[in-house]
């Protein structure tokens, strides 16, 4: 049985997305389950510290845009209601210098107002980067405007 409560394309999510910090540094949605999303983003100029590595900031990156979007999906009405994150971790296991990096995310607990996430960051070789979770506040959207 499924989570979401709305049936988005990858192509409305991609959409959602566009002119974001998301589309900035290359994310791309490729993978909608039942329970979870996957999205790859490219280990490049725009993901990597003066080392070479993927940085450990563009990982978070990664692992907060596929729990915000997970949130958003599971929303009863995305347009009265928004997903903030509230807080994130994340452990670096190890690094990445090239091609693409693979995040899924997998629901811990879907509540009325919190949401905690489970996401799993992974090289081409399916060798675990970081695994991180992130909570996700579900706010009430006409209060904001207020």
């Amino acid at each position: 049985m499924g989570i979401w409560k709305h049936d988005w394309s990858l192509e409305q999510i991609k959409k959602m997305e566009s002119n974001t910090l998301v589309d900035h540094v290359g994310i791309e949605f490729i993978e909608c389950g039942d329970r979870f999303i996957k999205a790859r983003m490219p280990v490049d100029r725009r993901t990597i510290q003066p080392m070479g590595l993927l940085h450990g900031g563009a990982s978070v990156v990664l692992a907060e845009t596929l729990g915000s979007v997970a949130s958003t999906m599971c929303l009863d009405d995305p347009l009265a209601q928004g997903a903030v994150g509230v807080e994130i971790n994340a452990n670096h296991l190890r690094s990445a210098r090239q091609g693409y990096v693979y995040g899924t995310v997998h629901p811990i607990k879907i509540g009325r107002k919190i949401h905690v996430w489970r996401i799993v960051i992974e090289d081409e070789e399916g060798k675990q980067v970081c695994e991180s979770r992130l909570t996700v506040a579900i706010i009430d959207m006409n209060k904001t405007k207020q």
